[in-house]
């Protein structure tokens, strides 16, 4: 699907996210020293690895490798709780799809699709997440934060073409670390880069966020940046290992 088509087809969530966002900023006069902030992005991501078998042992590897760009939003709602502490709710869904011919017969979880034939993957990867963490304290430009994030991950995998179809789907939960860091010198600009991530020998999960907070006001403060989700798991039931890289536009807006 073209790009123009995709992001086409985001414009009414876009709408729905954006216009009340902005209505809501400009309407209503800064609240100083709010423990709320609401971050709404919206962006481009390139799938740059999308390799994946069901089952994973046994199940045919696929690689479908580099794929056009697709629309991607997130929304982030954080609360301060009190000096140091801070809580914080993250909703990124994500959707692909790619087509793509195998050059020989792929067995996906059971299902028989024959070689030479045109076949789509349609990727979902819906991330919800919970974080608390703690932010240090600090008496110059830099300041630091961490914690911990739980993740629940709600994921599917399906292959159509030559008449059939298949699907594999997974709900889980996922314990995250989280980090981040910011440099606020007190001027028009600022940096800001947070990560969640963990690793084990069954898989490994990174968003990676590096943002530049352009001139505002003390309600609004628009960002434009550029983010890393990698990950995946390898077990029996399942083997899938996916890179996205994002450029993403956005704006924090404190409640």
């Amino acid at each position: 699907m073209p790009l123009a088509t995709r992001f086409a087809a985001l414009r009414p969530v876009a709408t729905g996210l954006l216009f009340p966002f902005l209505a809501l900023a400009l309407a209503t006069p800064a609240l100083a020293e709010s423990p709320w902030r609401l971050d709404v992005e919206l962006g481009p991501a390139w799938q740059t690895r999308n390799d994946f078998a069901v089952p994973g042992e046994g199940g045919t590897r696929l690689d479908l490798g580099s794929t056009g760009a697709v629309p991607a939003a997130r929304v982030t709602l954080v609360r301060d709780l009190g000096e140091r502490w801070s809580f914080r709710l993250l909703a990124a869904p994500l959707a692909t799809e790619t087509g793509f011919v195998p050059d020989r017969e792929v067995d996906f979880d059971g299902t028989l699709f024959p070689a030479g034939l045109p076949l789509t993957q349609e990727f979902r990867f819906d991330s919800y997440r919970f974080s608390f963490f703690y932010r240090f304290p600090t008496d110059g430009p830099w300041s630091f934060r961490a914690g911990a994030t739980g993740k629940i991950r709600s994921a599917d995998i399906r292959l159509t073409g030559a008449g059939r179809s298949a699907s594999r789907d997974d709900l889980g939960f996922v314990p995250l670390l989280y980090g981040g860091a910011r440099y606020d010198a007190g001027g028009p600009l600022a940096f800001d880069a947070e990560l969640d991530a963990a690793g084990a020998s069954q898989g490994r999960a990174i968003d990676l966020s590096l943002r530049l907070e352009l001139p505002g006001t003390d309600r609004l403060r628009p960002y434009v940046g550029y983010r890393l989700l990698d990950g995946g798991a390898d077990n029996e039931e399942v083997r899938t290992f996916a890179t996205f890289h994002y450029l993403l536009a956005g704006a924090r807006l404190r409640l």
